[in-house]
């Protein structure tokens, strides 16, 4: 039986509720932030201790109208892979932080959106481009060179391995989540591609073993999905609830812990579900209930850090912890797809999954008819292609 224990908590103090808590993918740190909010806070959890390190404070708002906000509405954010490096944006702005000095504050090229690094470290991805939503800049940190390339508008989540990336390109219709290799401080799109009804989704999440990928959504209800890897069979579907039903869900609530295919999902109450994918059984965890919460993440140790909706932050040991033991899942899911060609268009050379059937480009082009039990996604393809062309 898994059993948790408060590591350390600590009283954020006044300012905004925590909404979004990003952890380091390898330091005990962590930065929190807020819808609206244009401050970050930056905590230090080493040694099982919560300490607070200087924030990154942009100030007032600016009057250029060049905001940045993610879904959410908190400030697009990334951590460095490996060294203790922060970047943030407003829109206006870059914000470099570390913690040896002030925040160095450059002009940010374009309105980003989203914010996330390369696993070399050596570049920073950032999306939309200053030339449109359907593309993004590549930002080479040594050099100050920055390049055009295709879009993506909703995070980048690297594979524990950092051999494959996974983000999301979304539209009312539908939201592809599409899968790359880090080339040469770039994404290379693969063919082999998740589609989702609708969109409202969040960053895809892996498991820390990697054999399992989780995204949160929809823009309708609080739905989770679960899919494994490489095949991308879905393994679990399921709704947290409507809008407004039983309070609302933290829109960042999802966090994989260390022991192979446990999901934990934090509540409006405040109790903490430890959901098994593969048999689907769940077990509440109340330590934290009585007040809901309003974040939760995973460390790289695979402790969790919690925010409660009194401005609380705990940090959380989970055991046991078994250190996450990684396979060649994203090697194998290389193996199966190809490169999308680096030109043209993205879509016609996708092949597509929902987790349980597949499509081919010339499936959907053809399809006209579609069942109420099909995907929303593939009723609107059939009744486009049922349309007589103008």
């Amino acid at each position: 039986m898994t059993e948790i224990a408060v590591l350390a908590r600590v009283h954020a103090g006044g300012g905004p509720l925590v909404e979004q808590l990003t952890c380091h993918p390898r330091l005990p740190l962590a930065a929190a932030t807020a819808a609206g909010s244009r401050l970050v806070r930056i905590w230090d959890f080493a040694d099982g201790r919560l300490r607070e390190l200087a924030p990154v404070d942009l100030g007032p708002e600016p009057a250029d109208d060049r905001s940045a906000r993610r879904p959410g509405g908190c400030l697009p954010l990334a951590w460095h892979p490996e060294q203790p490096l922060l970047f943030v944006t407003d829109g206006s702005t870059l914000t470099r932080w570390t913690p040896g000095g002030p925040p160095v504050v450059e002009p940010s090229p374009a309105p980003y959106n989203s914010l996330a690094f390369s696993p070399d470290g050596g570049h920073l991805w950032a999306s939309p481009s200053a030339a449109g939503w359907e593309t993004s800049d590549v930002l080479d940190l040594a050099t100050g060179a920055t390049t055009t390339a295709r879009g993506w508008d909703t995070g980048v989540a690297a594979h524990p391995s950092g051999a494959l990336l996974a983000t999301l390109v979304s539209d009312q219709d539908a939201t592809f989540c599409l899968f790359a290799r880090p080339a040469g401080g770039a994404m290379r799109q693969l063919r082999h591609t998740l589609i989702l009804d609708v969109d409202g989704y969040g960053t895809p999440l892996f498991s820390a073993d990697g054999r399992h990928l989780a995204i949160r959504g929809n823009a309708y209800f609080d739905s989770v999905d679960v899919f494994e890897l490489p095949s991308l069979r879905r393994v679990l579907s399921t709704s947290l609830g409507e809008p407004g039903e039983s309070g609302e869900w933290p829109s960042q609530n999802l966090a994989f812990g260390a022991a192979p295919g446990v999901l934990w999902i934090g509540s409006p109450t405040g109790t903490l579900i430890e959901l098994d994918v593969t048999t689907r059984s769940a077990v509440e965890h109340d330590l934290l209930s009585g007040l809901p919460l309003s974040a939760l993440t995973a460390t790289a140790t695979g402790h969790l850090l919690a925010a409660r909706a009194d401005g609380e932050l705990v940090l959380l040991s989970v055991h046991p912890t078994a250190p996450a033991v990684l396979g060649d899942e994203a090697a194998a899911f290389r193996a199966s797809t190809d490169d999308v060609p680096e030109d043209g268009e993205l879509e016609p050379h996708l092949v597509i999954t929902d987790g349980s059937g597949a499509w081919s480009q010339g499936d959907l082009a053809t399809v006209t008819e579609a069942a109420a039990t099909d995907p929303t996604w593939l009723q609107l393809r059939a009744a486009v292609n049922r349309t007589p062309a103008d």
